[in-house]
């Protein structure tokens, strides 16, 4: 493909077109760029560069379990599809309004509550597999150890089952023939 001669004059000219600007021969020009120079002077600043520490292990973990929790809480699926935060359902008997926290049919929706409640069930069996982690450590009396051993198992057995009941409320059928 031939080129064009409107980009060889733009091309020709573009390089020498700054130094043109620099290399001005007109008095007042230059007056304005050397002379305010000749008498000003940069200031000599001392900044200080701030010094960042690196957070505590204690911090970095609440974070991540904060993100852990907001992440299984389906956060993203709230902001996004801005769902209700609690349904409700009318009593056939009475008639009355009761609310319903679990969106029950539907496996890829949820009201908000539900979805933090879940959250903090997952979240709960988390914090009880790092408590028997720590009721491991060698170092620790042993009735800390029985203490840690005891209130991780319990963390995990509760986190079990009320997911196992969120999930029947959830899917009424679920694991059963």
């Amino acid at each position: 493909m031939a080129i064009k001669s409107e980009t060889l004059t733009r091309q020709s000219t573009t390089p020498n077109s700054s130094s043109d600007q620099i290399d001005s021969i007109d008095p007042i020009l230059h007056i304005l760029r050397i002379i305010p120079f000749s008498f000003l002077h940069l200031p000599r600043l001392r900044l200080k560069l701030p010094s960042l520490s690196l957070p505590s292990p204690m911090t970095v973990f609440s974070l991540i379990l904060l993100t852990y929790f907001m992440v299984v809480s389906g956060i993203v699926y709230d902001v996004i599809v801005e769902p209700p935060g609690i349904g409700s359902t009318q009593d056939p008997r009475t008639g009355a309004v009761k609310p319903v926290v679990f969106l029950a049919g539907r496996v890829n929706g949820q009201y908000i509550i539900e979805g933090l409640s879940s959250g903090f069930m997952f979240l709960l069996g988390g914090v009880g597999i790092i408590l028997m982690d720590l009721a491991l450590d060698k170092n620790r009396d042993r009735s800390v150890r029985v203490s840690y051993a005891s209130a991780g198992i319990a963390s995990v057995v509760i986190a079990y089952i009320m997911s196992m009941l969120f999930i029947r409320i959830k899917i009424p059928a679920y694991l059963r023939s």
